[in-house]
Formats: structure tokens, sequence, C-alpha cells
């Protein structure tokens, strides 16, 4: 961990999600110092929906074997669809993808290759620790996930500037009823993903992967700006 925390500019551009840790847990002083800042995330009329679920040691060795069971098993069980359309999403999701598996040396064809990365997913990419981030049903949904995406951002940025890692993991809330089961937490409670934070291992060759962002002009509109 840093002695200070880094310039706001610097934690956002230099954030990016790891694929392998180190299995050096932080301490919960660490753990809770991230909590705190991720704490004051904006929310809609400040209604702070999140129901935030960290796990660790031997409880997050059992949810690992769980999930991979389920896995194996062919046990999905999301709450919320993963859609990306047939459009410019769905390339840009098929992109990273191809970037991803070749960056872990997968080809394409190699079929049990690229479900040994979908269980490393769910091995927490070797995390010490993982955030599942709960919600509750409010109308549509739509502005509850809203705000836990920016409850995440803060999480994520939080670790960012305290000199460790996260990775949001779409694929940890396709298994919410076997992380539900394992946690005991109640069926009222929608999961909508992970985090698996921790120390990046700075060895691993997955962690040099820098995902593509689009050009400010492909996305944004700006009005009445000189």
């Amino acid at each position: 961990m840093t002695d200070s925390l880094a310039p706001f500019v610097d934690v956002v551009r230099s954030r990016r999600s790891a694929r392998r840790f180190l299995p050096d847990p932080m301490s919960s002083q660490e753990i809770w110092s991230v909590l705190e800042d991720a704490q004051t995330a904006p929310s809609n009329s400040n209604t702070q929906p999140w129901a935030v679920h960290v796990v660790s040691g031997e409880l997050r060795d059992a949810l690992r074997d769980e999930l991979l069971r389920a896995y194996d098993d062919g046990r999905e069980s999301p709450d919320f669809t993963a859609d990306y359309g047939n459009g410019v999403h769905l390339q840009r999701s098929r992109d990273h993808g191809a970037a991803l598996y070749q960056s872990w040396g997968v080809a394409r064809s190699d079929v049990e290759g690229r479900r040994e990365v979908v269980r490393e997913n769910l091995r927490f990419y070797g995390a010490p620790h993982v955030a599942f981030l709960f919600m509750p049903a409010l109308g549509d949904g739509v502005r509850t996930a809203g705000d836990i995406g920016m409850y995440a951002q803060t999480f994520l940025l939080s670790l960012t500037a305290r000199g460790f890692h996260g990775i949001p993991q779409t694929v940890l809330g396709m298994y919410a009823d076997t992380v539900r089961n394992t946690l005991g937490i109640s069926d009222d409670l929608k999961l909508l993903f992970g985090i698996s934070f921790g120390h990046a291992d700075p060895s691993a060759p997955v962690n040099d992967l820098r995902m593509h962002r689009l050009p400010l002009g492909d996305s944004v509109v700006v009005h009445g700006c000189s």
C-alpha cells in the first residue's frame, strides 16, 4: 500500500482489471478503508441500495469450489440477462474475448482451454478476496443497477489509489443461486456481479493486457460548448 494516495487523474487512468493475483491477503483495515470510500458513492434519492458481501479465507475457498462444481454441472442461475444485441456492442464483446484468450495463449479452436479460462474466473483469478454486489428488486431495477455501478467504480478506484487491484466479473453473477446458498443470502437480493481484489501479480503476462477504449467522438456529443 502506498503512503499517500495518488492524484485522481493518475488513479482513473491507471486503473485496470487484473486477472492474476498474489495469494497475500489485504489487512482488515485496508479492506475497511476501501469499503468506507465506496460507501461515499452517489445514489438516486440517497437510497444507497447496495448490499455487499465480502468473502475471504476458508469461506472464499468453499465458495470457489461450489462455483466450479456449478459450472461443470451446467447449473447457471443468473438474476439478469447478458444480451449485447447483434450490432456494435456484440462486436466489441467479441473483440474483448479474442484479446483476452490471446493473452492467456488460448486459441479459438481450443474448447477446453477456453473452459479453463472460465474456471479461472470462478477461482477469482487467485485473489484472496471477493466482494459480491447484490441489489433489492426495486421497480425495473435500472436505476438501482446504475447506483451499484457507481459504488463499484468507487470501490475499484479506491483499490487503485491504495496500491491494490480488482476486477469486476459478470460471470460470478451467472451463478447467483450458488452464491446465495453458500453465503446464506435471501432470494430477495439479486446478484449483479462480483469484484475479486487484492495484490496483482506483477509477473503475470495476462496483467499486461490493456483493453481498447473508444475515441471520445464515438460516444460523446458536446452541446453548447465552444
